[in-house]
């Protein structure tokens, strides 16, 4: 990948900014990936700062660039221009104060759910956790995400929510300081879907992680979010309107379902993605096709 690499990010980021003590500064950041007819600019300009704690949604489009986003923040992908600052600290590699939690859980099939867990914990802890500690520390993740039951049951043995909720303990055993979820629950059915939602709202609340999550569902954006960053339309994405969410915590659900605030936050959301970001397709190009191959059977007969 032709990048340009940042050698000093904190020239980029105003004092303003430092002074104020920003826990994680996306800024300025570009992203222009090579092809073969010359670069493609994914991401322009996307400029975000994030305080501790915070729940911060990432909507959009399909192709608007939210996983590339995160990609970033995770250190995957290195920003063709700008960067991430953590602490202060330039963000451009992985690492465990960074844990990324997919659509796709990931887990070794062959290992059990503890073993699954274990990993992670393993890797991150070895030279700092007795094994006394780290079983403690393993057990003390699954059942924050209420797991703990079948700890000793292989992927194959348990359902996909189930599966997704040890995925979601592997990371948090790593003690992230920013957890990273790209549409965690977009493969899960409403109703498992509405638990796993649940689950997540109250394990930020006991730990008071910095989650960015990537989703295209805006109740659950309204509903666990502190603020929605909601992206333009590629090329060139970056960052259209950012919607403070200012709901009573802890949140049911039930009780947003008819609250005036929820509903004009919802309002919001889909006036952007729908009206100020509509996506218009060529539907005569689809039927084109169709109406041909008619004409050919026609004349055939």
């Amino acid at each position: 990948m032709n990048t340009t690499n940042i050698t000093n990010t904190s020239q980029l980021i105003e004092p303003e900014s430092i002074a104020n003590n920003v826990f994680l500064n996306i800024s300025q950041v570009d992203m222009v990936f090579p092809t073969p007819t010359g670069g493609f600019t994914a991401l322009k300009e996307v400029d975000l700062q994030i305080d501790k704690g915070e729940f911060i949604s990432l909507i959009g489009h399909s192709g608007c660039g939210k996983s590339t986003v995160l990609n970033i923040v995770a250190g995957l992908y290195q920003a063709s221009k700008g960067g991430i600052l953590l602490n202060n600290k330039e963000v451009n590699e992985p690492g465990p104060e960074r844990a990324v939690v997919f659509q796709n859980h990931s887990l070794l099939p062959w290992l059990t759910c503890y073993q699954n867990v274990e990993l992670a914990v393993k890797q991150v802890f070895n030279k700092t956790m007795s094994k006394g500690e780290m079983k403690e520390w393993i057990e003390y993740n699954l059942k924050l995400v209420h797991m703990d039951h079948a700890m000793f049951k292989r992927p194959d043995e348990i359902s996909g929510g189930m599966k997704q909720r040890i995925g979601i303990a592997r990371a948090l055993a790593m003690q992230p300081e920013v957890l990273l979820m790209d549409e965690p629950f977009g493969a899960l059915d409403a109703l498992t879907r509405a638990h796993m939602q649940d689950s997540l709202m109250e394990i930020q609340s006991e730990l008071n992680n910095t989650v960015i999550m990537i989703t295209h569902d805006v109740d659950e954006a309204v509903l666990l979010s502190d603020r929605i960053v909601m992206m333009t339309n590629g090329p060139e994405a970056t960052i259209g309107e950012i919607l403070d969410v200012k709901l009573e915590r802890p949140r049911s659900r039930l009780s947003l379902a008819k609250d005036p605030e929820y509903n004009r936050l919802r309002s919001e959301v889909l006036t952007f993605l729908y009206e100020k970001q509509r996506k218009v397709e060529n539907i005569s190009s689809k039927t084109a096709a169709p109406q041909t191959a008619l004409k050919k059977r026609v004349n055939e007969k």
